[in-house]
């Protein structure tokens, strides 16, 4: 996979957004555990908890990942595109079940939080320089 160059403003938003990763990983561990277990939708079928650390395996991995493996910043970018678009039903299930968490402890606010979802996905995608590679692979496949 070709890497595509980016910006200093891309990198800048790639590294902040790694950093935000490992802070909320940091939350799953600590001190919004309980907070994330309550964002677990009822129908998961396997342990809040369990499902809590895994998650938070995988955010301080991708977090780590993409501020130091730059070489892959582009697979990084997205499989957090695809990790956000997973762990969405969450939002969902804390906003239709009115549970208060993560500060959210209103309708409106839950609400409004859902919407930032596909604005993670864009940040993972542009910051990493994903979406410009995925362009050039659809202007090469409709040639």
């Amino acid at each position: 996979m070709k890497n595509i160059q980016t910006t200093k403003i891309q990198n800048f938003f790639r590294i902040f957004l790694g950093i935000f990763m490992i802070t909320a990983a940091i939350g799953h561990f600590t001190f919004q555990r309980t907070d994330f277990q309550a964002q677990v939708p009822n129908w998961v079928r396997i342990d809040k908890d369990l499902v809590v650390i895994l998650s938070g395996i995988v955010e301080l991995a991708i977090g780590l990942a993409i501020i130091f493996l730059t070489r892959y910043k582009i697979q990084i970018g997205i499989g957090l595109a695809i990790f956000y678009v997973l762990v969405f039903p969450g939002n969902i299930a804390q906003y239709l079940n009115g549970t208060d968490a993560l500060g959210m402890n209103t309708d409106q606010a839950r609400l409004i939080r859902l919407f930032f979802q596909p604005i993670l996905i864009l940040w993972a995608l542009w910051s990493t320089g994903a979406i410009d590679y995925l362009k050039i692979l659809r202007d090469k496949g409709s040639k």
